[in-house]
């Protein structure tokens, strides 16, 4: 791991997202499925997971049957013919995804892989194999192939669903939206590192319909600069971490969007927490990072754990 390459990883981010939303107007990734499923199971652990978790709630607001495990489960659904196995690992290497593929393979269940690596162990297991296309992260850290879960995983709930967006045109959309924080860095960062630089920690809210941001975030503070992180939903919030704000110095990234975001606002204003919002402005946050779409909860989620993950990088490289 390397904190230097995984800014230039961060960096890499639009014009990487460009590259799949080129190859998404080309072709359908998962057109290959076989018809007759009803139901979809995500398998991963991490990153994949946190993607994973939204993409089975969006399906099931869909009327899909599906659900995202920890692949190191040791038992989820059985296997059927008409349930798609989505294992997704990165390097395709993940030893529990691996573990959980090998009660799938051989049938009735399809297996389709989300992997950046094609020459890999669990693309040798899939029936269809989807390629990232995130290209190589040489900071050791899942950031550029967490955006490009998400991004397939928007693919797959189009294809299930004959849902009509134009999916290339919203990674577009994104890739803007990444670009523009990017290049306003020098006036949001500095001002958000300090805000959230406390020695408890620090806590990132995000609504269900985009949980994969706060837990995403909260890992980004652990696996770089090692600092105590942890995620919660929303409208949870009031009901576990709010606790927190009694005793601690608490520091949170609020990713706004939930019913529930002025719940949590009214405790924080009567503690004095610091709260530092991400795309909308927060009555009573110390601060808000705005950026380009930032109406648009779909360009919201493939973008807004930009904002953590540099600050996560900048506090990692001054250690």
């Amino acid at each position: 791991m390397n904190s230097e390459l995984y800014l230039s990883d961060l960096e890499a981010k639009p014009a990487a997202l460009r590259g799949l939303a080129a190859a998404l107007r080309e072709e359908n990734p998962f057109a290959a499925l076989p018809s007759g499923l009803t139901r979809v199971l995500f398998l991963g652990m991490g990153s994949s997971r946190y993607a994973a978790g939204v993409a089975a709630l969006r399906l099931r607001r869909a009327g899909v049957d599906a659900y995202a495990d920890y692949a190191s489960a040791t038992a989820t659904y059985p296997a059927a013919a008409d349930t798609l196995v989505v294992p997704i690992s990165a390097t395709g290497s993940s030893r529990e995804t691996l573990d959980a593929v090998e009660r799938y393979t051989g049938g009735p269940s399809y297996l389709a892989a989300l992997t950046n690596t094609q020459a890999s162990p669990l693309a040798e297991r899939a029936d269809l194999v989807v390629d990232m296309r995130a290209g190589e992260e040489r900071g050791g850290v899942a950031c550029r192939t967490f955006q490009h879960t998400l991004a397939l995983l928007l693919a797959l709930e189009a294809h299930l669903t004959g849902t009509g967006r134009d999916l290339p045109k919203l990674l577009e959309r994104a890739a803007e939206a990444t670009a523009d924080l990017l290049d306003r860095r020098d006036a949001w960062l500095p001002m958000t590192m300090e805000l959230l630089d406390g020695d408890r920690g620090v806590y990132a809210i995000a609504p269900a319909e985009r949980l994969s941001s706060a837990e995403q975030s909260a890992l980004m503070f652990r696996e770089g600069p090692r600092r105590p992180a942890d995620a919660c939903e929303t409208g949870d919030w009031s009901h576990v971490d709010v606790y927190l704000t009694k005793t601690l110095d608490y520091r949170a990234l609020l990713y706004p969007g939930s019913r529930y975001s002025e719940q949590a606002m009214d405790w924080v204003r009567e503690r004095g927490s610091t709260v530092v919002t991400v795309g909308a402005e927060v009555k009573d946050a110390r601060a808000a990072v705005r950026y380009a779409h930032d109406d648009d909860p779909d360009v919201a989620l493939l973008t807004e754990t930009l904002v953590a993950e540099l600050v996560a990088g900048n506090w990692w490289a001054a250690r």
